[in-house]
């Protein structure tokens, strides 16, 4: 991926954590339509499939169901549901690579007035979206906490999310041999 590309560091931490964990001969369902994130993913050699545009909260065993996979992926999904706990309970096995902004002291919740899909009903605590994962029958096997690795951009709010961990990335396994 080109250092140019439009969330340059982010996606390549974002890549080197998945490299960690998935192998690219895993099938991969990624929470969401087609992105650039899915895009550089395929690029480097990942089986993806994109979900396309399902209301997660209302038709999560739909998604599961309608698309096989070894591994699920969801990039800043899960703070605009409702009931995140639905969709992650409804999957029965497999992997899992995440990635939900945290909850920050300095700031509240992100809203857009204009478009209802484009808010955050949660910000998470680390312990709080462990507990999701937990509580919904995940194992979390790595974790990691990023500030906003991306170019500074002038302001309190963005100096405050360059200097603090403003992201946490999951690893987590269910009903896989050692996953116990």
């Amino acid at each position: 991926m080109s250092s140019d590309a439009p969330a340059g560091l982010r996606f390549r931490k974002t890549l080197l954590f998945l490299e960690k964990h998935i192998g690219k001969n895993e099938a991969i369902l990624d929470l969401g339509t087609p992105n650039l994130l899915s895009r550089a993913m395929h690029e480097r050699g990942y089986r993806v499939t994109n979900t396309r545009g399902e209301d997660f909260d209302e038709q999560y065993r739909e998604v599961i169901a309608g698309y096989p996979a070894d591994c699920y992926t969801s990039f800043e999904l899960f703070e605009h549901l409702l009931a995140p706990y639905n969709i992650l309970k409804e999957i029965k096995h497999g992997k899992l690579i995440c990635s939900v902004p945290l909850k920050v002291w300095f700031a509240s919740a992100y809203w857009n007035n204009a478009n209802e899909w484009d808010r955050h009903y949660h910000e998470f605590e680390p312990r709080q979206f462990d507990w999701l994962l937990e509580k919904s029958g995940w194992k979390i096997v790595a974790r990691e906490k990023w500030a906003s690795p991306d170019k500074f951009r002038f302001g309190l709010r963005p100096l405050l999310r360059f200097i603090f961990p403003s992201f946490y990335f999951v690893y987590a396994v269910k009903n896989l041999p050692g996953s116990a």
